[in-house]
């Protein structure tokens, strides 16, 4: 039989405290959350829609965090780059969409905030098309920037 080692009281108490002031514990991150309402999470639509009214992919793209997903309405491909996303909206916006929200939840966490919906877009040929969507923000300390926008047309005729 082997003989085992007990390590000294002050030794585990030594060992615990630097595991507990270690940098890699959860507990030792801190964050200030930006207070914020659902109005002004409601307002990012309005800066997002006024973006569409520019005709520049530029001003739409300006939106969107530099990391972030872009799951459109009218393609099939994810757009993942500024430049993708550019390449989307170019087509898009030569159809003169405007935007409005037919309903919506939101839901704000710490520097996070969740708008999900429904929404119709008019096209300047006199189409629409109604679509599900949800953007997720985040707070990058100085703006709200798009880190995921997905929507979708909908599935059934009304």
């Amino acid at each position: 039989m082997k003989p085992t080692t007990t390590l000294p009281a002050f030794a585990t108490a030594s060992i615990a405290a630097i595991v507990l002031a270690s940098p890699l514990t959860a507990s030792a991150r801190s964050e200030t959350c930006k207070a914020t309402t659902n109005q002004e999470i409601a307002s990012l639509f309005d800066r997002w829609n006024a973006s569409l009214q520019t005709g520049d992919p530029q001003k739409v793209v300006a939106n969107y965090a530099l990391k972030s997903v872009l799951l459109p309405t009218l393609s099939n491909k994810p757009r993942l780059t500024p430049a993708e996303k550019a390449d989307y909206f170019e087509h898009f916006l030569a159809r003169k969409p405007v935007g409005s929200i037919d309903s919506r939840t939101i839901e704000i966490d710490c520097n996070t905030a969740v708008d999900a919906g429904l929404y119709t877009f008019k096209f300047g040929d006199g189409s629409a098309v109604q679509a599900r969507y949800t953007f997720t923000y985040k707070w990058d300390g100085r703006t709200w920037a798009i880190t995921s926008h997905h929507s979708s047309a909908m599935p059934e005729k009304s």
